[in-house]
C-alpha cells in the first residue's frame, strides 16, 4: 500500500531522479530543498508515509532536523541518505530512532525496499499505539473498587484474599470482578495480566 515520501535533499538533479522513481513504483512524492522547507510544510504525521533526508544539508543538517521532527513528536519514520557515510553519524541517527542509513548511489530496489520496511514498520507501530489507547481508555472507565480490583487479580490475589484486602465479601469481588473483564475487553486472566504490563502497572518488583 503506497504511502507519500518525503524527500529532503539540496540536490534538485537528485530529488527530481529519486521523485521520477518513486512516482514510476506508484508512491506520491513531496519534496524539500531545505530541513527548513519541511518544517514549514508541517507533514501530516496521521498519512502513511516516510521522509528520505539528506545527512549533509546547507542549514539545518538531516541529523538536526530529525532532533526536531522527534522532539515535535512526529512518527514519520525517517531513511537516511548521505554520500559520505561515516560510523559515528549513522549510529547517532540510528540511536535516534532512524529506520535505515543508505549510501548514494542507490539502486531503485534497494530505496524501495527501505521504504517498504520503514511504512511497514509504521503500520506496525501505530496498530500497537492505537491498542494502548484502547487499553488507557478501558482503564479511566473503571470505577475506583473496579481499579483496586484489576490491581490485585493482575499480582495474583485470589477472590478471598481480594475480599479480605479491600474488607468487602468474595461475592462483591466477583461482581467487580465480572466488572473489570467486561470493561477491559479481557477473555482470561493471562489477557488482563498481559494488558496491566502494557499499560506499566507492573513492574518487576511487583509482588
Amino acid at each position: 500500500m503506497p504511502g507519500l515520501v518525503h524527500i529532503v535533499d539540496d540536490d534538485e538533479s537528485f530529488r527530481t531522479a529519486i521523485e521520477r522513481r518513486l512516482k514510476l513504483a506508484g508512491y506520491d512524492v513531496a519534496t524539500y530543498g531545505s530541513s527548513q522547507a519541511l518544517l514549514e510544510s508541517a507533514p501530516n504525521d496521521e498519512a502513511a508515509g516516510c521522509i528520505l533526508l539528506d545527512v549533509r544539508i546547507p542549514g539545518l543538517s538531516g541529523p538536526e532536523l530529525q532532533t526536531r521532527l522527534v522532539a515535535s513528536g512526529s512518527t514519520l519514520p525517517i531513511i537516511f541518505l548521505t554520500g559520505y557515510a561515516d560510523t559515528p553519524t549513522t549510529v547517532r541517527a540510528i540511536k535516534a530512532g532512524a529506520e535505515d542509513f543508505l549510501t548514494k548511489p542507490i539502486s531503485s530496489e534497494q530505496l524501495i525496499d527501505a521504504i517498504e520496511r520503514a511504512l511497514a514498520g509504521q503500520r506496525v507501530s501505530r496498530a500497537q499505539r492505537s491498542r494502548l489507547d484502547a487499553f488507557r481508555s478501558h482503564l479511566a472507565s473503571l470505577t475506583h473498587r473496579e481499579r483496586q480490583v484489576f490491581d490485585l487479580i493482575v499480582r495474583g490475589r485470589i477472590n478471598k484474599q481480594i475480599a479480605h484486602e479491600l474488607g468487602t465479601t468474595e461475592r462483591t469481588v466477583k461482581a467487580h470482578r465480572h466488572q473489570v473483564m467486561e470493561k477491559m475487553q479481557s477473555h482470561s486472566l493471562a489477557e488482563l495480566v498481559s494488558i496491566a504490563e502494557r499499560l506499566g502497572m507492573l513492574d518487576v518488583n511487583s509482588d
